[in-house]
């Protein structure tokens, strides 16, 4: 109900916050009880993107679900491919060649700098910060470049297929593909010094939608946001997949324990860190890997063989897992996405009550989400 003229002191006022709003990642609707400027009540309304990609799944085979996979989070398009591809290959029994083990290594990585750097500079231009954007697209335009080359697509690179990668890789890629690092790594200081040292962007951070641990486990909450609330868990580091049983010297999982608007973004801003050094560490070891096959020969109609397993990856937004069911047909039974936003987004019942209107682009915009992730 919404007071008008001097009842509006005592009365509540439904706020509706998107589905099309600047703030809300795409089209996320917000539905908001507010006593005054505080929000008393906040509830996700999701579903305006939803596209049934679970059930398209039944009907294309394991080839052509890749192109569904990777989709749902249109800024990790990379790692969404790849849970697909490693449920299939455990369901075959599949050995993987090691070149492309560590070349899928690489890639994930260089998509979660990707990933990242786009709520580095969004994030602050949410909060009225301008100039991070522009740093932050101009390192993801060199970025993209690389990942073109190798895959042809900007977004969607499609570059995964069960038993390895789809060709090799292209003469001097990884001399490219290096001097990109480097020339990133030697950048990445801006938002040190542009954002973290900005007291505008630490004011309105600092001790704003603080998570506590107890809400992370109960949502379901992984990725930087749980991190940054002292949740120290981490896939590739507590169940290694892919070759990152061999990087734990270089993997650094960045935790904080405030739970906080700014506590998430420097778990963030680590882990892009991070990525570039283990991005370096996959091309040394690339390096010095013979020359090999790419991926496996697969016969004309691939069929998985009868029963089930689960396939989870540590996504750039968080935990990214498939629930593979098959019949022994060409196309799955049942293939259930569990994806990160999804279950991230709905901690806002818990951060938004209490805290006011001018608080809430921040917390929202800390929750690094993507709409078509919860949608699905």
């Amino acid at each position: 109900m919404v007071g008008i003229g001097g009842a509006a002191e005592s009365t509540d006022m439904v706020l509706n916050i998107g589905p099309q709003h600047p703030s809300t990642h795409g089209v996320l609707r917000l539905k908001l009880v507010l006593d005054g400027e505080r929000i008393q009540h906040a509830e996700p309304v999701i579903g305006y993107m939803h596209r049934g990609a679970e059930k398209l799944f039944e009907a294309r085979d394991y080839r052509q679900i890749v192109m569904l996979a990777n989709r749902h989070d249109w800024l990790s398009a990379f790692s969404n491919e790849l849970g697909v591809v490693l449920a299939v290959e455990r369901m075959l029994g599949m050995e993987v060649p090691e070149r492309a083990v560590w070349m899928r290594t690489l890639l994930a990585e260089l998509n979660r700098v990707l990933n990242h750097l786009m709520f580095l500079g969004s994030y602050p231009l949410e909060l009225g910060g301008i100039t991070p954007i522009f740093y932050a697209f101009t390192e993801r335009e060199e970025l993209q470049h690389v990942m073109e080359e190798i895959s042809g697509g900007r977004m969607h690179y499609m570059f995964n297929r069960v038993g390895g990668l789809k060709e090799d890789l292209p003469a001097g890629w990884t001399t490219r593909a290096r001097d990109t690092v480097t020339a990133l790594r030697s950048r990445m200081g801006v938002y040190d010094d542009l954002v973290l040292g900005n007291e505008i962007f630490r004011g309105r951070t600092r001790g704003v939608g603080a998570l506590a641990p107890e809400a992370v486990h109960a949502y379901g909450v992984s990725g930087p946001i749980a991190r940054a609330s002292g949740v120290d868990f981490d896939l590739r580091r507590d169940e290694p997949y892919l070759a990152y049983g061999e990087l734990q010297d270089t993997l650094k999982v960045v935790t904080r324990q405030e739970g906080d608007c700014l506590a998430r973004f420097e778990c963030l801003l680590g882990q892009t860190h991070n990525a570039l050094d283990l991005a370096d560490a996959c091309l040394d070891r690339l390096a010095d890997l013979p020359p090999g096959p790419i991926n496996q020969r697969l016969p004309k109609v691939l069929k998985a063989p009868e029963g089930h397993t689960y396939a989870w990856t540590e996504n750039p937004l968080g935990i990214n897992g498939y629930y593979l069911v098959s019949k022994g047909e060409k196309t799955p039974y049942r293939l259930k996405l569990r994806s990160a936003s999804f279950n991230n987004i709905q901690a806002l019942v818990e951060l938004l009550p209490g805290t006011l209107v001018a608080d809430m682009v921040a917390i929202l915009g800390s929750l690094f989400f993507v709409v078509g992730d919860i949608d699905k």
